[in-house]
């Protein structure tokens, strides 16, 4: 019965999508003030919700996100992401693909290409990217822990051509690089002749945990046309975050 009643106040809470009160929470539930009052202060020392700006008006907290996100298969965030890579394929007439970091790798997990017949467009494939040389790995590692980081640094830093970075300090420079502009390039360095720019998507306060990038032949993917997608991407990035948080809220 107890556990019966905090899922209940979670769907609540998450039905309403927006900063509720202990006392709209208790007049939708039904349940004795005292008994919902108690209840609501287990969830919020739980993190399973969150007072953001500290009014004691509550949302779905980041931990409860992260064990949705966690729960989540590659078939469900494609579902919700790839309207919106179709459309930015559509938009830039170029390949684009959605990474996702899990075990220690880095994954792509969905790819859309452009529909207009007379376009040559690279494909990228589906399955694990080197961490340290490819747009969206690098796009993730920017911004995950210094562990993490660390554990790139100390695994095989092969050179798939000229261009690859096998260095601890070319890839921290580039590491701050992204940071910077909020968004990733694969300049040649998994293989010659194609380019790729990756942005991160960051869900909630969990971190980046996909990317979301762009690739295509390098006659076309020069400085300039990497750095005008790679601002687009962050964008895309930004509303890509937001198709899943709703979907893991919404499935609670």
């Amino acid at each position: 019965m107890h556990l019966e009643r905090l899922i209940s106040l979670l769907e609540i809470i998450a039905v309403i999508g927006r900063p509720v009160s202990a006392t709209e929470v208790q007049a939708a539930s039904g349940l004795p003030k005292p008994t919902c009052y108690r209840l609501v202060q287990t969830l919020h020392e739980q993190g399973l919700i969150e007072d953001p700006n500290e009014d004691g008006r509550y949302v779905i907290g980041e931990r409860l996100i992260r064990i949705a996100l966690l729960g989540k298969s590659d078939v469900d965030v494609r579902r919700v992401a790839a309207p919106l890579l179709k459309g930015a394929a559509a938009t830039f007439n170029e390949t684009v693909f959605l990474a996702r970091f899990r075990d220690s790798k880095v994954e792509i997990i969905h790819v859309e290409t452009p529909e207009d017949p007379a376009r040559a467009f690279i494909h990228p494939g589906i399955g694990e990217r080197p961490l340290h040389a490819c747009s969206c790995s690098k796009a993730i590692a920017a911004f995950a822990e210094t562990e993490f980081q660390d554990t790139i640094m100390q695994g095989s830093l092969q050179a798939y051509t000229d261009h690859t970075k096998t260095t601890r300090d070319d890839l921290l420079a580039e590491f701050d690089v992204i940071r910077s502009q909020g968004f990733a390039d694969c300049d040649q360095e998994i293989d010659v002749g194609i380019s790729s720019v990756a942005a991160p998507i960051t869900i909630g306060n969990i971190g980046a945990t996909f990317s979301v990038g762009a690739v295509g032949p390098v006659r076309r993917f020069g400085t300039e046309y990497r750095q005008n997608i790679g601002r687009e991407l962050i964008l895309l990035a930004t509303k890509i975050s937001g198709a899943i948080q709703l979907c893991n809220v919404g499935e609670v």
